[in-house]
């Protein structure tokens, strides 16, 4: 076991494209008897999901065409839970309704009956889990989390950190890092546009246009929206 987490971690370090990482994940997992995953993440301020995953692509890209990610049963209880998780027959999450009821056996069709999801909170308003999922096989794959659990927890934890910098890199502004919309906010504040014009241009109201030009002033640690654009004005000249 040794051997294979510092294959993965050496890996995780070289391989930063978001199909590498998969790749690194899915032969690891492998190794510990577990063979589909599905790692979600919703950067802050963004509007749609990344995915990177071995299930089967017509459920991925169903599922992210639907926008499942905003009404996924298992996400939601992901973003209010800090500890992992089961769910699957006889291990249901959330009261039940007729929604659940029918994602489940939908996500049932492509052999995603239960799972074991990993919660991930960096701290950074992002949303972000792993799901390790398996067919009707229960003992078997009750047996491989069990004798997993603690290093899956730190495989999710390790991948997450390699898997945001390539499909959410932060953004920079004189060596503090700021959210995508964060920057794009005080980018666009910087061209001169007001909040209202921002909020039409990025598709968002100008409350929370407002609500992102204030979070970057307090990242960078100044008192005004005018400072906070000089510094990102300066930040770039240097480049």
């Amino acid at each position: 076991m040794h051997e294979v987490f510092r294959r993965f971690v050496d890996r995780l370090t070289t391989r930063p494209d978001a199909a590498a990482l998969g790749e690194t994940l899915a032969e690891t997992l492998t190794f510990l008897d577990i063979q589909a995953y599905a790692y979600l993440l919703i950067p802050d301020g963004a509007t749609t999901a990344r995915l990177i995953s071995n299930y089967p692509p017509a459920w991925t890209d169903h599922y992210l065409a639907m926008g499942y990610e905003a009404i996924d049963p298992v996400i939601a209880e992901a973003r209010n839970r800090a500890h992992s998780f089961v769910w699957g027959p006889g291990a249901a999450i959330g009261p039940p309704s007729e929604f659940r009821t029918e994602f489940f056996e939908e996500a049932a069709r492509f052999g995603i009956r239960r799972g074991f999801t990993i919660p991930i909170h960096d701290g950074r308003s992002q949303v972000a889990a792993l799901t390790l999922a398996a067919d009707m096989r229960q003992l078997s794959f009750k047996r491989a989390i069990e004798r997993a659990e603690a290093a899956l927890e730190l495989i999710a934890t390790l991948f997450h950190r390699a898997a945001r910098r390539t499909l959410a890199p932060e953004l920079v502004v004189d060596g503090t890092p700021l959210a995508p919309r964060e920057y794009e906010c005080l980018a666009l504040s910087a061209q001169g546009k007001t909040a209202w014009e921002i909020g039409v241009i990025l598709g968002i109201s100008q409350r929370t246009v407002v609500d992102y030009l204030e979070r970057a002033k307090r990242k960078l640690g100044v008192f005004s929206i005018a400072e906070a654009v000089a510094r990102l004005v300066a930040s770039a000249s240097r480049l």
